[in-house]
C-alpha cells in the first residue's frame, strides 16, 4: 500500500507594485511587458495524501467546500481538476487547503493555490520540478487548461519568492530578475501598509474587461510598465529615494482606474482619498480591482494617522519573504 501520510506545500501570496496589465499574453505577445513586486509572509498551504481505498468516494477535496468525487471529471474546483488531469493521476487523493488570507482578494491567491497544489502533487509522485518548471506549468494550467483570464506575473512571484523584476517578451519568454538588496526591500516594506476592504470578488470578470480594452489602452499600459523599470532603479540604488515609489503608485493608480470601469468603486475611492489626506503618498487596489486589498505607501511618521483614517478596514502587517514555493512537514519544518 502507498504511504498515506500528508505532504504539505507552502506558497506565499504576492504584492505587485507596477506593470499589472502588461503580464496578460494578449498584451505582452504584441508589445512586451514588465512587472515588479514580491512575495509576502502570508501563505497558502496545500496538504495531500493518497487516499486509502476503503471509502465510498475516490477523492476527498476540502477548501471552502468539500467534494467527494468518484472521478477527476466530476471535480468542481477547476485548479484541482486540471492539475490532476495534467499529472495523469489515477490514484485516489485527499487534498486540503488552508490560507492565511481570503481568496479572490488581489494577492494572487488563485495562482498560489495552483502553484502549491502542483508542487505538492508532483512531490507526492516523487518528482521534482525546478522553480521555472513550476511557474511555467502553473501558467499553462491556468491560462490554457482552466482558460481563466489571468496574467503571468503571479505564478512567477509566488514561486520565486523575494522581490522580482519580471520581463515578458513578445516571443512569450519570461525573464525573472531577483532584486537582492534585502535591506532596501525591508525598508520599502516598512513604508507599505495593507488593508482589507472586506470585499472578495471574482477577479477574472474584471480581468476580462481589461483584456478586452487592451487595444485602446496600449499607451497607458506602456506608461505603467515604465514605472516598473523606474522602481527597480530606485530600489537597487542605495541612495534612491523610496518616497518616489509612493508618488509613482499614485500616478499608476490614476492610470489603472482607466483600464476598466469596474476597477474602482465609490467606497474604494473614498478610502483612497482618506489615506492621502492622512499622509499616504500613493497607493493602489491590488489585483484586477473591485475589492480585495488596498496597498498604500506611507512614511513612518504618518502611519498611525492612516490607520485611524481607515479604522473600518482590517490592517494586515506584512513583510516580503525570500523563499517562495516550498514543501513543509507538519506545517512547521522544511523538507
Amino acid at each position: 500500500m502507498q504511504d498515506n501520510h500528508f505532504l504539505f506545500s507552502k506558497t506565499p501570496y504576492r504584492v505587485s507594485l507596477f506593470g499589472g496589465g502588461s503580464d496578460y499574453p494578449a498584451y505582452y505577445k504584441e508589445h512586451g511587458g514588465a512587472c515588479i513586486g514580491g512575495a509576502i509572509n502570508k501563505y497558502c498551504y496545500i496538504g495531500s495524501r493518497y487516499l486509502p481505498p476503503f471509502f465510498a468516494h475516490k477523492h476527498r477535496i476540502v477548501y471552502s467546500q468539500t467534494e467527494h468525487p468518484q472521478s477527476i471529471d466530476e471535480i468542481k474546483h477547476p485548479s484541482v481538476r486540471e492539475v490532476l488531469k495534467h499529472l495523469n493521476i489515477e490514484e485516489g487523493l485527499e487534498i486540503h487547503h488552508y490560507g492565511d488570507l481570503p481568496a479572490r482578494s488581489g494577492l494572487g491567491t488563485s495562482s498560489s493555490f495552483t502553484v502549491g497544489l502542483l508542487n505538492c502533487l508532483t512531490s507526492l509522485q516523487s518528482k521534482k520540478l525546478s522553480k521555472q518548471e513550476l511557474y511555467l506549468t502553473s501558467i499553462l494550467i491556468e491560462q490554457s487548461k482552466i482558460k481563466e483570464a489571468v496574467g503571468s506575473q503571479d505564478q512567477v512571484m509566488v514561486t520565486q519568492g523575494g522581490f522580482n523584476y519580471i520581463k515578458f517578451n513578445q516571443c512569450g519568454k519570461i525573464e525573472c530578475e531577483k532584486i537582492i538588496e534585502e535591506k532596501r526591500i525591508q525598508r520599502l516594506s516598512e513604508n507599505l501598509m495593507l488593508f482589507f476592504t472586506g470585499v472578495s470578488r471574482n477577479s477574472s470578470e474584471n480581468a476580462e474587461k481589461i483584456i478586452k480594452n487592451i487595444p485602446s489602452k496600449v499607451q497607458t499600459i506602456k506608461k505603467m510598465v515604465s514605472f516598473a523599470h523606474d522602481a527597480k532603479i530606485i530600489i537597487e540604488n542605495p541612495s534612491g529615494n523610496l518616497d518616489h515609489i509612493g508618488e509613482m503608485l499614485n500616478e499608476a493608480w490614476l492610470l489603472k482606474k482607466t483600464l476598466a470601469d469596474t476597477i474602482t468603486t465609490d467606497f474604494i475611492n473614498d478610502y483612497y482619498e482618506r489615506a492621502l489626506k492622512a499622509g499616504a503618498i500613493g497607493g493602489k487596489i491590488l489585483g484586477a480591482g473591485g475589492g480585495g486589498f488596498l496597498l498604500f505607501y506611507v512614511p513612518e511618521e504618518s502611519q498611525n494617522k492612516v490607520k485611524m483614517a481607515l479604522s473600518e478596514l482590517l490592517y494586515i502587517d506584512f513583510k516580503f519573504e525570500f523563499e517562495g514555493a516550498s514543501l513543509v512537514k507538519n506545517l512547521g519544518r522544511e523538507l
